[in-house]
């Protein structure tokens, strides 16, 4: 599993530097041409994310402890410690790479900062946290009223890091595929220790 990361951690750095001017080509054309009036829509969206995947595992807990259902709160603990995980997975690669905002490395006209932001910008942690919290959230409730919604958003908050300028579309990708792939390590990890308990 080590050397699996590292090699990943490896070619999200390599598709970072090679790629850079496709980067930057689609992150002008989603930045430059986009509708100005849905702006304070995606600034909704992207400030959205934090309390929601904050708020999501400490309610299925709370849910699990008024119920005293077990199975609820360790959903809920699922949930957490996904989240937990990703974001620490996303902020050390953050200060390892340093990878400059694209708005400072390209400033206006080229790219126009509609939202600030100050940590380095790659990968992209609001994506990250989305997706660790949709497909823990589908994963620990796999009905299609969760999953889609679920989606929707975090789909929705990763365009919208690119469209208020804050993030290159690589960003968004590796932030998305830390959040994913980190909660299903976290699922398959879960079911392994559930397993050695019972045959204990």
């Amino acid at each position: 599993m080590k050397n699996g990361f590292l090699i990943f951690l490896l070619f999200s750095f390599s598709f970072s530097a090679i790629s850079q001017n496709t980067d930057i080509n689609i992150l002008k054309n989603i930045n430059g041409n986009r509708n100005k009036k849905l702006d304070n829509t995606f600034v909704g969206i992207s400030n959205s994310v934090a309390p929601v995947s904050i708020a999501i595992p400490i309610g299925v807990m709370a849910v699990g402890f008024i119920k005293h259902d077990s199975a609820i709160k360790n959903k809920g603990m699922f949930i957490g410690a996904s989240l937990v995980l990703s974001v620490g997975i996303t902020t050390g690669l953050k200060y390892i790479v340093k990878r400059p905002r694209p708005f400072v490395t390209y400033p206006y006209p080229i790219i126009d900062k509609v939202m600030s932001a100050g940590d380095p910008s790659f990968p992209s942690g609001h994506t990250t946290d989305a997706f660790a919290t949709a497909t823990s959230l589908s994963i620990a409730f796999p009905k299609w009223y969760v999953i889609a919604p679920s989606f929707l958003w975090a789909c929705s908050a990763a365009y919208s890091r690119m469209d208020l300028g804050d993030h290159y579309p690589s960003d968004v990708l590796t932030g998305a595929i830390i959040g994913s792939g980190t909660t299903y390590l976290c699922y398959k990890a879960n079911n392994w220790l559930q397993k050695r308990k019972r045959q204990k």
